[in-house]
C-alpha cells in the first residue's frame, strides 16, 4: 500500500534525484545539512504516533466523532442550528475549487469569490441598514472588539471609557475587555433598561436582541449616547433582522454579529463569518477586507479588493488592526445561503423560527412558568427560582442541551431547525408534558415599533436563482472563473500553498464534528477534547514547546496572544516598565500591528546587505532600550527565506537583556524535523495550521493560529469565561469560542497522523529542495535576491526584478499578470522587497509542475528582453497587456504588435489553459469610486 506522505509529496525519488543535481547536492541530507545552520539543527526523531493509512485515519477519527454527543442544542448565545442547502454544501463547502484558493489579492483570477464576497457584502449592508460592510470578520466576538477600536479612532469624545451593554454574550464581553486593557481603555458594564450611563465615554456597544433574549427599542438610547459624542455598535442576529427593525434604522453606527446561522454549521465553536457594516463616513476605518466594484481594461465592471493600503504589512505599526485575513469560505456559505432561499425565504425561516419561540414562551405561562421578558425574537429565558439545574439536566436526558443562565433561570433558543418535538420535550423538562405546543397563542410579540418595515435583498441575484439547477449552475459559473489549487500551481511566497488532501477535509462535515455547540457540557464532548488534546501535545513537540492554546482563530490572533502572554508574564514579576518590542525590517507587517494592540511600543531594527538582521544593529537598540525591552519578534527563517546563521545568537542576547523571544511560525514548513523554535531560544511563537499543516486558505480564510510557549507562558495562554477555570486567569479570551475554529481541527490531527515525524521531515526536506531548485533554475534570468552563507534558500525565493524594470519598464505586476496567460496564480508580489516577486513552491507540487512554472518565467524573460531590444513597443506588448482573455483574442480586430497566438497560447501552454473573465483592473479607479455592494443591472450595461 502507498503510504500517504509519497501522495502529499509531488516529486519521485528520481524526480528528487534530478532536482539535487541541478542544486548541486548528492542527498537531500547533505542539502539540509547545508543549509541549516548546526547551532539549531535537531537530530533525534520528532516523538509522534507512527503514520497511519488514510484508512486508519478515518477510522480513528470516526471513533473520535463517536465520542461526541450531538444532542439538539438550545443553547443559543450566538450559535445555533442551521440546515446547510445541500447544494451549497457540496459544491462551496466541500468543493476544492472553493476551499484551496488563496486571498484574492490577484483579482482578475478571483472574480467569482470575489463577485460571492460582494453578495455577502450586500446581505450584510441590506440586512444591519448601514451601506457599507466589509468581506468579513474573524467571529462576532473579534468583530466587536474591532468596533471598540474603530470607535475609540472615530469619535471626538476624549474620555477613555467603553460602555457595555449587560445583555451581552458573555464571550464577547470578555474579548473586549481582552483587548481594551492593553489599550488603557476602561469597559464598564451597564445596565441599559436602567439608563446606567457615565458622564463620558467615546462608544457603547448593544446586543440586539440581547443574550435573554430581549428586543429593546433601543432608539432613544442612540440618540443620548450621540449627544455624548459616542459612536453607537450594535451587535445584531442577522436572522432576527430578517423581522426586527434594522440597526441603521436606530441610527447605529456600525453593525457587528455573525453570519454563522445562515446555513454554517456550529463546528464547536467555528469558524464563522463575523461581520461589521457601518455608516456613510466610516468606511475608511473598516477593519479587514472590502470588495469593491472597478472596471478592467475595456471599461467592462471587475471586482476588486478596495482600499489596499490598509493591509497590515503596509501600515505595520501606524495600523489601527492587526487583522489580515478573512473567513472568505464562510462568508461565501452565508451568502449563497442568501441567494438560495432569497429574501422571502429567510423571512419564512426568521418567521417560523419566531413562531416556535412564541409557542415555547406561551407554553411555559400555561404551565405556570414565568418568562423574564414579553418581546423577543427567537429565545425564551425561564424563570424557576431554584430549579435551573434541575430543568437543564431533565432536557439533557431528552437529547436537549438549555442554558443555565443561573440558579434561578434558564435559557431557550429556537433556530431554523426547531420543531414541535423539541418544544415538547422543553416543556416536559419543566414538568409541562400536558401542554400541547400546536394549540398555543403563536401572535408575534414583537411590538410594532420594532418590526422591521424595509424591504433587502432586493438585487436580482438573491431572486434569481430558485431551482437547484440554477443555483448549481451559478455557482458552478463561479468557481470556474478563479484559479485555485485544483488548477495549478500557487507559487506565493510566506503563504505556503500546499496539498489539502481530501481525506485531511472529509471529517469536517461530519455531523459528529460539525454540529456541536461550543458550550456543550464537557461530558457530550468527550471526542473534540481527545482530538484537541492530541494536537496541542503534538503541536508541542514538532516545534519543542511545553504548552499549546488553539484558541486563536487566525495567525494574527495568535501573535496577539503570544504578545499579551508575554506582556502578563512581564507584568507578574513586577516589570511593568517592559513595553518595547523589537522587529526587524524584514517581518510580517502583522507582528508591528500586533505589538502596538498588545500595549507594546515598536523599534525596528535593520537588516544587513544578506538580508540578516543586523546584529551590530540589534545590540544597539537593545542597549537603547535595555530597561524597557519586553520582546523581539523574528520569522525564521527569515522573511527574507533565509536560514539567518546568527538566531541563536540573537536569541541570547535578548535573553541577556531580561527580554522574551517571539519566533513567527508562518515559515514553520520549512523547519519540521530539522528544528524546534522552543529548543533553539524562542519562548514563543504562533502557528499557521492554514500553511504548514494544511488547512485549506479558503480564498482567504479560514485559519487556525495557535500559540505554542515555554513553560514560563503557559500561565499566560488565553482563557475563556465559559472554559472551566477560564474566568480567574490573568489573560482573556482573543477568540469567541474556547478553541477558536474548532470544527476544522481535524485537518492538522489528520495530517500528523497520515505524514507520522518521518513523512514531516521528508515533507519539509522536500520543500527546501523545490525552492533551491526553482531558484538554481532561474537565477540566470532573474537575480534570487538573497541567500543563505552556503548559497542556498530556505523554502522560498525572492526574485529581484528592480534593475529589470528599471532597465524595461516591464514591472513585477506586469510579470504577474503575464503569469496568468501561461496558468499560474503569480508569486507574492513586491513582499518583503519592493520590486521583487517571491516564490514558495512547496512539497505537494510535482517536478513536471515546477518545470513548467520555471519555463514559463524563463519565457517571460525572454518577452522581457524583447520589450527591451524595441521589437515590441513599451505600451502595446504581451506583458503589459495581460492577461489576455478569450474575448481579446477572438475579437474581430487585432491591431498588437505581437500575434494573437503568442497573448493566448504562449509557450507550453497546453490547450486546458485558464482563461481570465477580466481583463487587467483599475484598482485606483475602484478605489476613487468606492462600491462594495451589489451595483444595479444597469451599472453592468454602462
Amino acid at each position: 500500500m502507498t503510504n500517504f506522505a509519497s501522495r502529499h509529496i509531488g516529486p519521485s525519488p528520481d524526480d528528487q534525484s534530478r532536482m539535487l543535481k541541478t542544486v548541486g547536492y548528492d542527498s537531500v541530507e547533505a542539502l539540509m545539512t547545508a543549509a541549516i545552520p548546526g547551532s539549531i539543527r535537531w537530530h533525534q526523531p520528532l516523538a509522534l504516533p507512527l503514520a497511519a493509512s488514510e484508512a486508519e485515519v478515518l477510522g480513528e477519527l470516526r471513533a473520535l466523532a463517536s465520542a461526541n454527543r450531538t444532542l439538539v442544542s438550545m443553547i443559543g448565545l450566538g450559535y445555533y442550528g442551521t440546515h446547510t442547502p445541500p447544494v451549497i454544501l457540496r459544491n462551496v463547502l466541500e468543493d476544492p475549487s472553493w476551499y484551496t484558493a488563496y486571498t484574492p489579492y490577484q483579482p482578475e483570477i478571483s472574480q467569482g469569490r470575489l463577485e460571492a464576497l460582494l453578495n455577502f457584502q450586500t446581505v450584510i449592508a441590506d440586512l444591519t441598514g448601514l451601506p457599507v460592510a466589509g468581506a468579513s470578520l474573524l467571529d462576532e466576538a473579534t468583530a466587536a472588539a474591532e468596533a471598540m477600536t474603530l470607535a475609540r479612532r472615530s469619535s471626538k469624545v476624549k474620555a477613555d471609557v467603553y460602555v457595555v451593554d449587560a445583555d451581552v454574550l458573555p464571550q464577547t464581553l470578555a474579548v473586549i475587555r481582552t483587548r481594551a486593557e492593553p489599550l488603557g481603555i476602561t469597559v464598564t458594564v451597564a445596565d441599559l433598561d436602567a439608563g446606567e450611563l457615565p458622564e463620558a465615554y467615546f462608544g457603547l456597544h448593544v446586543q440586539y436582541p440581547g443574550a435573554s433574549g430581549a428586543v429593546r427599542d433601543l432608539e432613544a438610547l442612540t440618540a443620548r449616547a450621540h449627544e455624548q459624542g459616542a459612536i453607537v455598535t450594535f451587535a445584531a442576529d442577522l436572522l432576527a433582522l430578517c423581522l426586527l427593525r434594522e440597526p441603521g434604522a436606530f441610527g447605529a453606527d456600525v453593525a457587528v454579529g455573525s453570519a454563522q446561522r445562515f446555513g454554517v454549521p456550529m463546528g464547536f465553536g467555528g469558524p464563522h463569518a463575523g461581520y461589521m457594516s457601518v455608516r456613510k463616513g466610516l468606511e475608511r476605518t473598516l477593519p479587514g477586507r472590502l470588495v469593491g466594484v472597478s472596471k478592467d481594461a475595456d471599461g467592462a465592471p471587475a471586482y476588486r479588493l478596495a482600499l489596499q493600503t490598509r493591509e497590515q504589512h503596509i501600515r505595520r505599526e501606524k495600523a489601527t488592526s492587526n487583522i489580515c485575513t478573512a473567513q472568505v469560505l464562510l462568508a461565501v456559505t452565508a451568502s449563497m445561503y442568501a441567494v438560495y432561499h432569497g429574501p422571502d425565504g429567510l423571512r419564512g425561516i426568521a418567521s417560523r423560527t419566531h413562531d416556535m419561540a412564541v409557542r415555547l414562551a406561551a407554553g411555559l405561562r400555561a404551565g405556570g412558568v414565568a418568562t423574564q421578558h414579553e418581546a423577543f425574537f427567537d429565545t425564551v429565558t425561564a424563570v424557576v427560582p431554584g430549579g435551573a439545574a434541575a430543568v437543564v439536566a431533565a432536557a439533557a436526558e431528552r437529547g436537549i442541551n438549555l442554558r443555565q443562565v443561573d440558579a434561578d433561570r434558564v435559557g431557550i433558543a429556537c433556530d431554523e431547525t426547531t420543531t414541535f418535538g423539541h418544544l415538547r420535550d422543553v416543556l416536559a423538562a419543566f414538568g409541562l408534558s400536558h401542554v400541547d405546543v400546536t394549540e398555543l397563542d403563536t401572535a408575534d410579540v414583537v411590538p410594532a415599533q420594532l418590526r422591521r418595515t424595509s424591504d433587502f435583498l432586493t438585487h436580482p441575484v438573491f431572486g434569481t436563482h430558485r431551482s437547484e439547477t440554477a443555483m448549481l449552475r451559478y455557482l458552478k459559473r463561479l468557481s470556474d472563473m478563479d484559479y485555485a489549487l485544483d488548477r495549478g500551481m500557487i507559487p506565493l511566497g510566506s503563504c505556503t500553498m500546499k496539498l489539502n488532501a481530501t481525506v485531511e477535509m472529509e471529517p469536517i462535515t461530519w455531523p459528529e464534528f460539525a454540529d456541536v455547540h461550543p458550550f456543550a457540557p464537557a461530558a457530550q464532548t468527550q471526542g473534540y477534547r481527545r482530538l484537541i488534546g492530541d494536537l496541542e501535545r503534538w503541536l508541542a513537540e514538532v516545534t519543542g514547546y511545553d504548552a499549546v492554546s488553539l484558541q486563536p482563530n487566525a495567525g494574527s490572533q495568535g501573535e496577539l496572544a503570544g504578545l499579551l502572554a508575554i506582556r502578563a508574564y512581564h507584568h507578574s514579576r513586577g516589570d511593568t516598565g517592559r513595553d518595547m518590542c523589537l522587529i526587524p525590517s524584514s517581518a510580517h507587517g502583522t507582528n508591528a500591528a500586533s505589538a502596538v494592540m498588545a500595549g507594546m511600543r515598536v523599534a525596528v531594527v535593520a537588516c544587513d546587505e544578506l538580508g540578516n538582521v543586523d546584529l551590530g544593529d540589534l545590540e544597539a537598540k537593545i542597549e537603547q532600550h535595555r530597561d524597557r525591552l519586553a520582546a523581539i519578534m523574528v520569522t525564521y527563517p527569515s522573511t527574507h527565506g533565509v536560514y539567518e546563521t546568527g538566531i541563536a545568537e540573537l536569541c541570547a542576547k535578548v535573553h541577556e537583556a531580561g527580554g522574551q523571544v517571539y519566533v513567527d511560525g508562518a515559515n514553520l514548513n520549512a523547519l519540521l524535523g530539522f528544528a524546534k523554535p522552543g529548543k533553539f531560544g524562542a519562548d514563543v511563537s504562533h502557528l499557521n495550521l492554514h500553511k504548514t499543516f494544511c488547512i485549506p486558505h479558503g480564498g482567504g480564510g479560514p485559519g487556525v493560529g495557535p500559540v505554542a510557549v515555554r513553560a514560563h507562558l503557559a500561565a499566560f495562554l488565553p482563557s475563556h469565561p465559559v472554559f472551566e477555570g477560564g474566568a480567574a486567569a490573568p489573560v482573556g479570551p482573543v477568540s469567541a469560542a474556547p478553541w477558536g475554529s474548532a470544527g476544522i481541527l481535524p485537518i492538522p490531527w489528520a495530517y500528523l497522523r497520515l505524514m507520522g515525524p518521518d513523512g514531516l521531515a521528508k515533507a519539509t526536506a522536500t520543500a527546501v529542495l523545490a525552492a533551491n531548485y526553482v531558484a538554481a533554475r532561474l537565477r540566470e534570468h532573474y537575480p534570487v535576491l538573497y541567500s543563505g552563507s552556503e548559497g542556498l534558500v530556505a523554502h522560498e525565493c525572492i526574485l529581484d526584478l528592480r534593475t529589470i524594470t528599471k532597465a524595461t519598464g516591464v514591472s513585477v505586476a506586469d510579470v504577474a499578470k503575464r503569469l496568468i496567460d501561461y496558468g499560474f496564480h503569480a508569486p507574492t508580489m513586491s513582499f518583503p522587497v519592493s520590486g521583487t516577486l517571491m516564490v514558495e513552491p512547496t512539497e505537494s507540487e510535482d517536478l513536471a509542475e515546477l518545470d513548467r512554472f520555471c519555463d514559463a518565467m524563463i519565457a517571460i524573460r525572454e518577452e522581457i528582453d524583447r520589450v527591451a531590444a524595441g521589437e515590441w513597443p513599451a505600451g502595446d506588448n504581451p506583458l503589459g497587456n495581460a492577461p489576455h482573455t478569450a474575448a481579446v483574442v477572438t475579437a474581430d480586430e487585432w491591431e498588437h504588435a505581437y500575434p494573437r497566438s503568442l497573448a493566448a497560447y504562449p509557450a507550453g501552454v497546453s490547450a486546458a489553459k485558464y482563461w481570465p473573465p477580466v481583463r487587467r483592473i483599475d484598482d485606483s479607479f475602484g478605489d476613487r469610486n468606492l462600491v462594495c455592494s451589489c451595483p444595479p443591472a444597469s451599472a453592468y450595461e454602462e
